[in-house]
């Protein structure tokens, strides 16, 4: 079979998931379920694949079959340490109690033990849905077009515009060239939201006048009114039947 492209674009998606396995009847019954609940299953039938994938791309899930089960008793102990997926949702696909025991003590967040049935993946990805929308907001760039005034040390106070907001930075237009690791303070507002965010960040890159900031830990309420803000964003990129899924 190799590898398939994905059951969703992701403009349509609430996460991405990669699921590892050669069955073609487990890759059947996950792609089903995986369309109703807006996840974009990617598929990689061999470990090798699967653990270069891991290292390359970012997904908010990862599941993993059984089948093979040191390939993927090693794949669930290696998810951690990844750079970009190591708060992934880990489900395993297993064969019986025993195999069960051993994903969780590997370190599976869910397992699906066969009989595979449409209820039961069902029921385990809604059990996991407000884990993996969690991990898909952490990465969620918006765009939003909203002024942006940028001040720090031998700049002064400029307004820009902002291209992209997500919880850790931000995009922007800027019409004077900023060097790279240059600290400033942001003040910006986002529709909907009545108060400023005064971030300060560190300047990550700069390209054709676009510029890429990382935010300084933001306080408490702010961070909370910006995961939120975030949240009612992605929940509007969605179809409707998997937006009232979103909401509860």
């Amino acid at each position: 079979m190799g590898m398939t492209g994905s059951t969703l674009g992701p403009a349509a998606s609430v996460g991405r998931a990669l699921l590892i396995s050669d069955d073609e009847n487990t890759i059947r019954q996950l792609q089903e379920s995986a369309k109703q609940f807006a996840i974009s299953l990617e598929i990689c039938e061999k470990p090798a694949g699967a653990l270069q994938q891991l290292k390359t791309s970012k997904f908010e899930a990862v599941i993993i079959d059984y089948r093979r089960k040191q390939d993927a008793e090693k794949i669930i102990e290696e998810i951690p340490g990844s750079r970009s997926n190591a708060s992934a949702v880990t489900f395993a696909i297993t064969n019986n109690k025993d195999e069960t025991k051993e994903a969780f003590d590997a370190g599976s967040r869910f397992v699906l033990e066969r009989p595979l049935s449409a209820d039961s993946v069902n029921r385990t990805l809604r059990a996991a849905y407000g884990l993996i929308v969690r991990e898909r907001r952490r990465y969620f760039r918006c765009p939003v077009t909203a002024p942006v005034k940028v001040r720090g040390k031998d700049v002064p106070e400029t307004t820009g515009q902002t291209v992209n907001v997500s919880e850790g930075g931000m995009a922007l237009t800027f019409a004077t060239p900023l060097q790279t690791g240059l600290q400033v303070r942001l003040t910006f507002r986002l529709p909907g939201i009545e108060a400023a965010f005064m971030p300060e960040a560190t300047v990550c890159w700069e390209k054709e006048g676009v510029v890429g900031v990382k935010f300084s830990p933001l306080p408490p309420l702010q961070k909370s009114e910006l995961q939120h803000w975030l949240g009612r964003q992605l929940e509007y990129t969605l179809p409707e039947t998997v937006a009232g899924k979103f909401r509860s």
